[in-house]
C-alpha cells in the first residue's frame, strides 16, 4: 500500500522516514518529493508497505503524530491526476 506523508520538516530524509515506518512493517520504498531546481524537500513524501494491515496500522497510529516538532499527516495515497488533456499554459 502506498502511503502519503505530509507536513514533514524539510530536514527529514528518506532514511529517517523509513526508520519511523519500519516499526509497523516491511518498508519496500520511500520517496521524499523534492523541488527539481533547488533539490530541497517539498515537505511531503510517500512510503510503501506491502502488507495492507500493517500499512493501515501505521496510518492509524501516525496520522496526527508529532515528528520533528511537526504534526504529520499520514493517509493512503491517492492516484496522481492525469494531465493528458490539460492544455499548455496560455492556450485556450
Amino acid at each position: 500500500m502506498n502511503i502519503y506523508v505530509g507536513n514533514l520538516d524539510f530536514k527529514v530524509n528518506e532514511d529517517d522516514l523509513k526508520d519511523v515506518f519500519e516499526e509497523y512493517g516491511e518498508v519496500t520504498e520511500v520517496k521524499i518529493v523534492t523541488d527539481k531546481y533547488s533539490g530541497r524537500s517539498k515537505g511531503f513524501g510517500f512510503v510503501t508497505i506491502e502488507d495492507k494491515a500493517e500499512a493501515l496500522k501505521a496510518i492509524e497510529e501516525l496520522n496526527g503524530a508529532t515528528y520533528e516538532n511537526r504534526q504529520i499527516v499520514v493517509n493512503e495515497a491517492r492516484p496522481q491526476k492525469s494531465f493528458e488533456n490539460k492544455k499548455p499554459y496560455g492556450r485556450r
